[in-house]
């Protein structure tokens, strides 16, 4: 079962991923429930045979986030606690891509946890590099200030926070250039490729002027879960500490631009559904 510290393990576009993202996308503001067949028909819109996605919602299932439930005559799937706590964490990120101003805070994490403890402190790695840490050290990491709330979650989920010290701090110094050791820190190779990825997939889906309402379901979907797994890893440095054809503003600005373009449509098709 996943913790609420946990998103679904899923490749971006593979059905389960898809059906993950209408979940996120929709189901809160249908009361947390909906029918089999509203399910199946919005990822029949996506290219999906009913037998495909009926298995990725039994992943869902046994990974914590839809729990089986009949109302009324119809058989539907509702979102667990559990589920809930996962999409409001993603919906701090997927909705609002933050960067960091030049003068901005950092927030300076340094712990250490004993031999005997190793599994927490293995959770500890995945989960702040999951968020976007930058690791400067063995038990010292590095974030923009606006994730320092998403620092503390991890420790108190982990039962972690007497075991670690948190330092903010507007300055840092170092001999190399911020470039050369935001290189070092995060793995900047792999989140550029990320953004190239987003912007060559969806590079001509921000207007939906000639696009029906299945045609912007369909489109933005599929963008938000191209977009879903970036602004997680990304943490949003400032300029200076980035190479100077750094996509990710580009990226950002398509997905905002999607998602103006495309929601409101995308909306009023899964309601027509139902």
């Amino acid at each position: 079962m996943l913790s609420e510290l946990d998103d679904l393990d899923a490749r971006p576009g593979s059905t389960t991923s898809l059906v993950r993202t209408i979940v996120g996308l929709y189901l809160r503001e249908m009361g947390g429930w909906i029918s089999s067949p509203h399910l199946i028909s919005l990822m029949d819109t996506l290219g999906t045979s009913p037998q495909v996605t009926r298995t990725a919602i039994s992943r869902l299932k046994k990974k914590g986030i839809l729990d089986p439930q009949t109302r009324g005559d119809e058989s539907g799937f509702a979102l667990t606690v559990t589920g809930r706590g996962i999409l409001a964490r993603g919906d701090r990120r997927i909705f609002e891509p933050r960067s960091m101003a030049s003068d901005d805070n950092w927030c300076i994490l340094s712990y250490s946890i004993p031999e005997a403890q190793r599994e927490r402190r293995h959770q500890l790695r995945k989960y702040l590099q999951g968020i976007g840490g930058g690791l400067m050290a063995p038990g010292l990491w590095i974030f923009p200030d606006y994730l320092r709330e998403e620092v503390w979650e991890i420790l108190r989920v982990l039962d972690l926070k007497n075991q670690a010290t948190v330092v903010v701090s507007n300055t840092l110094e170092f001999t190399g250039t911020p470039q050369f050791m935001a290189a070092i820190w995060w793995d900047l190779k792999s989140l550029d490729a990320m953004h190239r990825s987003f912007l060559a997939q969806n590079g001509k889906a921000a207007h939906a002027s000639k696009s029906s309402p299945a045609d912007s379901f369909a489109t933005y979907v599929r963008a938000i879960d191209s977009w879903r797994t970036i602004p997680y890893l990304d943490p949003g440095l400032p300029l200076s500490f980035l190479p100077e054809d750094w996509p990710g503003r580009a990226s950002s600005k398509l997905f905002l631009n999607i998602q103006s373009g495309h929601a409101a449509a995308a909306r009023k098709y899964m309601e027509s559904l139902m």
